[in-house]
């Protein structure tokens, strides 16, 4: 059965890849963002084209007479309060999936607001006009962020996040309180994801996987933080796709004076040392990695890994991707399209204060020789083209 489904967020990674899914199964789709440019917009552009090649297939006929959706892309952002309501009002959507956001932790300290804005204000301004329009479904990207520094693992949904250690992780734990107060003052029905490090081909270029795949191909050092020592629960974005596909129909229901509220884990629910991702993604692409190792990053945890149970008792669906799988996939498309791998405008200001910061160490050095000062000894990083890799 056709539905007509508004995602916002649909020149992003997550949303395009949903937005291709539901094209597929014969939805009506709409796809709003504000191609918002924190990360380069060529990989954005590049997403969208993808949706149209496949819209501009869906006049025809599927090969078992199934017949395709269709796709309308609308250029707005969140924040255009008026425009979102009288959207919502004149197209009816009977499911909104909200993937729009600001996202990056490194980029919530150095630019809080641009999170105020998009994940504060845009959020609030989409819970109202859902509030208008009444669809029967309101699903929104949440974040495993906002499990923050929390010691028991496999992290589960009661567990509360009470310390996101970034504002990009606190906005989204407001996001689910919003979320829940609408759904209890007004009787929305709505579902937060919580997302695991996701991946996989025209993903997000100022994450580790395409970070480390551009670097790769490059032949440049790649920095591994925390020294190595840290585990992700990586998840394939065909695994995150079908987990919400299969929601979308599923909106939680009013029990007695519960809200129809609900949050839920996304992820593979295996937890991977980062050590073992490189050396997958070294394989993929047959090349040798150097690796910087560093100190940790503010803002950032050193393991994840999530309690999927409830989203199997509930749709039957666990995600399986394997991390091979997803890697050669990633692989392929980086070394067909390098040139969608630009670095963004955050890590270039990065590389400058570091290498900033290098050529004035080498200059305190000189001149410390120059006055024949002995250095202290050193407490740099370690670093090896050669030495194994422990994580």
């Amino acid at each position: 059965m056709s539905m007509k489904i508004l995602v916002t967020g649909a020149a992003g990674f997550i949303g395009a890849a949903l937005c291709e899914r539901l094209l597929q199964e014969g939805m009506q789709v709409v796809g709003l963002d504000n191609l918002n440019p924190y990360y380069p917009l060529a990989l954005k552009r590049h997403r969208l084209a993808r949706l149209e090649t496949l819209a501009s297939q869906c006049a025809g006929e599927c090969g078992d007479g199934r017949r395709l959706g269709s796709f309308r892309f609308v250029p707005l952002d969140l924040v255009e309060r008026e425009a979102l309501l009288a959207l919502m009002k004149d197209e009816g959507f009977e499911v909104v999936v909200n993937l729009a956001a600001q996202a990056g932790v490194r980029h919530s300290i150095s630019q809080p607001f641009d999170y105020v804005d998009s994940n504060l204000v845009g959020f609030v301004n989409l819970l109202e006009a859902c509030r208008a329009a009444r669809p029967s479904h309101l699903l929104y990207a949440s974040s495993s962020s906002v499990y923050g520094d929390d010691a028991a693992q496999p992290l589960q949904e009661a567990q509360v996040g009470e310390r996101p250690l970034s504002l990009y992780a606190a906005t989204k734990r407001a996001n689910e309180l919003m979320a829940y107060s609408y759904s209890h003052l007004y009787g929305m029905p709505v579902t937060g994801l919580r997302f695991f490090t996701v991946y996989g081909a025209r993903g997000r270029p100022d994450m580790a996987p395409l970070r480390f795949a551009r670097k790769l191909l490059a032949g440049e050092v790649i920095d591994v933080y925390n020294r190595g020592q840290m585990a992700r629960d990586f998840t394939h974005v065909s695994d995150i796709v079908e987990g919400i596909f299969r929601l979308m129909p599923l909106p939680p229901a009013q029990v007695s004076s519960a809200a129809p509220s609900r949050v839920l884990n996304l992820g593979r629910g295996e937890p991977i040392a980062l050590g073992d991702f490189i050396n997958g993604l070294e394989a993929a692409l047959c090349i040798t990695a150097r690796r910087r190792l560093l100190p940790m990053q503010p803002g950032d945890v050193e393991r994840t890994w999530a309690d999927t149970s409830a989203l199997q008792a509930l749709t039957g669906f666990r995600p399986a991707v394997s991390l091979a799988t997803g890697l050669e996939e990633l692989a392929e498309w980086a070394q067909h399209y390098p040139s969608l791998l630009s670095e963004t405008q955050d890590e270039r200001e990065h590389e400058a204060s570091e290498a900033a910061r290098g050529m004035t160490a080498q200059h305190l050095s000189t001149l410390r020789g120059m006055t024949s000062i002995r250095p202290p000894a050193s407490a740099g990083l370690a670093f090896s083209a050669e030495a194994p890799f422990k994580a």
